[in-house]
């Protein structure tokens, strides 16, 4: 069992506090599911002092290797790539559908394909060496019609709905989308296998 902190897209004042230890004890990980200050994520990986994955949203910068800024330092950005940690399976996708043409972290729902289509041997790999399926895929954005809204900037993403079906994660956290509408009542959903949680803007949480 991994007790971890999944947050997104809005800085929380109780977690970003030095005493966010004694407030929520015994974290082993941390997720970011993206649009949250850099600072905040380092923040939080040298209070607590464990990993820290994410992925970027779609307002967050352009990953650019030789801009310290483009990154979280202290953290991992698992985008578009697999990782084991403490015996689970993560990996990682970010970003959002296209609505402003030209901004970093915004995909077409065919360019979206392609970035599933990418990680699918990596996926397939990893569960051969490992004799394991995905414990954890990471997002930014929902599926297709699962917790996303009727708005161009929170539509759903198609590909991620086809890389649940074809990796079949037991769990998917995103963010991005806010609980104020009829379709966001519940946060939690079972689709074809996997729990999907809308983590916005934080839960604590077990991963068996």
């Amino acid at each position: 069992m991994m007790k971890i902190l999944a947050i997104s897209d809005q800085i929380i004042d109780r977690i970003y506090s030095i005493s966010v230890r004694e407030t929520y004890p015994d974290v082993q990980a941390i997720l970011s599911c993206g649009d949250l200050p850099y600072e905040y994520l380092e923040f939080l990986v040298s209070i607590y002092n464990v990993p820290l994955l994410y992925v970027p949203g779609n307002h967050d910068p352009e990953y650019t290797l030789h801009d310290a800024r483009s990154r979280a330092h202290g953290c991992e950005n698992i985008d578009g790539s697999t990782l084991f940690l403490k015996g689970l399976f993560f990996a990682g996708l970010g970003g959002s559908v296209q609505y402003q043409p030209g901004t970093p972290n915004q995909y077409t729902q065919q360019a979206m394909f392609l970035r599933v289509y990418r990680m699918l041997p990596a996926l397939a790999w990893q569960k051969i060496r490992y004799r394991r399926t995905l414990d954890v895929l990471l997002t930014h954005s929902p599926p297709f019609g699962i917790h996303d809204d009727d708005d161009p900037a929170h539509h759903g993403l198609h590909a991620l709905n086809l890389l649940v079906r074809l990796a079949r994660p037991r769990h998917l956290l995103h963010g991005h989308t806010i609980f104020y509408r009829q379709n966001l009542q519940d946060h939690v959903t079972h689709y074809n296998g996997t729990k999907i949680i809308n983590i916005y803007p934080f839960r604590v949480m077990n991963l068996e």
